[in-house]
């Protein structure tokens, strides 16, 4: 790998580190609690782009999550963020009518499991956990996520590969 990638690759994911972190933190109302929908979750899909993706979006929540949020949610937001990012990245190429929408579904799925029945189910309710709950948790956490992925994310792809200049920036061209 000579020097002028790894710099460039460096700059990209400390770029959409601090997108990530800057959206959430300007959006704070939008971007945490039981009901959210967490606009920055759409750079989730820039791992369709490439695997240095994974460490910016995923640095971005871990510091958008350590500056307005719990360190309960550092630990397991982040940790649904880096598996979403992960997923998204082995379904790259995969493509329904030309769109990256199943590159969408691992940030919904994460989130909606790993946030929404887990963590607010269980560290931010002051009742007992219930099934119930953990289901509309779930929900609620996953439609926030349809919203910020499937309809944002998948359109900034499309975005970003319809636009020459946009793939210069995001992609080695």
């Amino acid at each position: 790998m000579n020097k002028k990638f790894s710099v460039r690759t460096l700059v990209r994911c400390a770029m959409i580190a601090a997108v990530y972190t800057v959206v959430c933190l300007v959006l704070q109302p939008f971007s945490y609690g039981a009901v959210q929908v967490r606009v920055a979750e759409a750079l989730c899909l820039l791992p369709v782009f490439g695997a240095e993706y994974i460490v910016g979006v995923t640095l971005g929540c871990l510091l958008a999550n350590a500056l307005g949020s719990t360190v309960v949610d550092v630990v397991f937001g982040t940790a649904a963020t880096l598996v979403a990012c992960l997923c998204t990245y082995a379904l790259r190429s995969v493509r329904w009518k030309g769109l990256a929408i199943p590159a969408s579904f691992p940030p919904v799925i994460a989130n909606a499991l790993i946030v929404g029945a887990f963590e607010i189910t269980v560290f931010f309710l002051d009742s007992a956990p219930t099934a119930a709950m953990a289901v509309f948790n779930a929900l609620t956490v996953g439609l926030g996520e349809l919203i910020s992925c499937t309809v944002l994310g998948v359109a900034l792809v499309k975005l970003i590969e319809s636009n020459r200049g946009m793939r210069r920036i995001f992609l080695d061209e």
